[in-house]
């Protein structure tokens, strides 16, 4: 038993350094490349962060274990408005009202209630994956036109001297990439390292997720919206928290929004596609429904251009780690 909670802990740390490591590489060749940096944001980062998750739930589809990829998509988005920014608004002010965050949020709602659809139709299957994957597509032209568009009407009115918003929201995020290399071979070596990291990190994690579910007598669901989700949810955490300490806090609900839309589209997309995900019962009765509820949250945050303070950050804290209750216990039962 004590070798699960090893391999289990030890698959996590793997696959945030092996997602880390990708990220970092793909930077780097990507800036010796010339590629421009709102791309490098709105691909490589934001493909390269989702990695761990992308790898878990298609391993998790490939071995039969459905619960795990679904439970660690839904539980993702749940820990990613709950806890990834009630945790945040909790150290500072987090600022909802972020240029175009209502529109991208409300394309998250509309995903969202897609996801529900098609998980009363389990499996998810090819042709489902298919439809996802185009509307991932589109979602990253459209973010990438509207980008471009605005730095042309931010530099008309400024005389070619103001930056667009986005564009200046992908170079943060570019700054959280520390320790980018320089040479071409060691960002190879890099991207080796993350593509080698990333599937045995999986297989140690999942291993271990199964036997710990099996041991506590709960399914492999509530494994996948609990521990996996939060583990792989904890390089988003960790990057909200120094943005709150750094006082940049403003993007936080952008990067929430942006990487629940990746989790539904990319990573559902993209194992749909490989091999049908079977969708567990439970997750119909209550997960679901939450992740929808915390998709009208961020609208509604959005929308209304709230300030997260230090009390609202303690509500959703607590709300989280009441969902988390609740799923063990309605586990247990089962």
């Amino acid at each position: 038993m004590l070798f699960d909670y090893i391999s289990l802990a030890g698959g996590l740390v793997v696959l945030i350094i092996a997602g880390d490591v990708l990220v970092r590489g793909s930077v780097g060749i990507a800036q010796r490349l010339g590629i421009p940096n709102l791309v490098i944001g709105l691909t490589i980062v934001a493909f390269g962060t989702s990695a761990p998750e992308l790898v878990i739930s298609l391993k998790a589809a490939l071995e039969g274990a459905g619960g795990i990829a679904i439970g660690n998509v839904v539980g993702s988005n749940i820990a990613n408005v709950l806890l990834v920014l009630g945790l945040p608004a909790m150290i500072a002010a987090t600022p909802c009202g972020e240029s175009g965050a209502t529109r991208n949020a409300v394309f998250m709602v509309g995903v969202t209630l897609l996801f529900i659809a098609l998980c009363f139709f389990t499996p998810i299957g090819l042709f489902a994956g298919f439809i996802l994957l185009v509307l991932l597509g589109a979602f990253l032209a459209v973010s990438a036109m509207a980008a471009r568009k605005h730095r042309k009407e931010q530099k008309a009115i400024a005389a070619g001297a103001a930056v667009a918003t986005a564009e200046l929201e992908v170079d943060d995020a570019l700054d959280d990439v520390e320790d980018v290399p320089d040479s071409v071979w060691i960002a190879l070596v890099y991207i080796l390292l993350g593509l080698i990291g990333l599937p045995l990190g999986a297989h140690f994690t999942i291993s271990g997720a199964t036997s710990i579910a099996t041991a506590w007598g709960v399914s492999e669901a509530v494994i996948g919206l609990t521990v996996i989700a939060l583990g792989t949810s904890l390089p988003e955490l960790a990057t909200t928290v120094m943005a709150a300490v750094r006082q940049h806090g403003a993007v936080a609900i952008g990067n929430v929004i942006g990487s629940n839309i990746f989790n539904l589209l990319a990573i559902i997309g993209i194992t749909a596609v490989v091999v049908p995900i079977d969708v567990p019962q439970e997750v119909l009765k209550l997960d679901i429904w939450v992740m929808l509820a915390c998709a009208l949250l961020l609208t509604l945050l959005a929308g209304c251009r709230i300030c997260l303070g230090k009390i609202s950050g303690l509500v959703m804290t607590s709300a989280y780690c009441l969902y988390i209750a609740t799923v063990y216990m309605l586990g247990h039962v089962a």
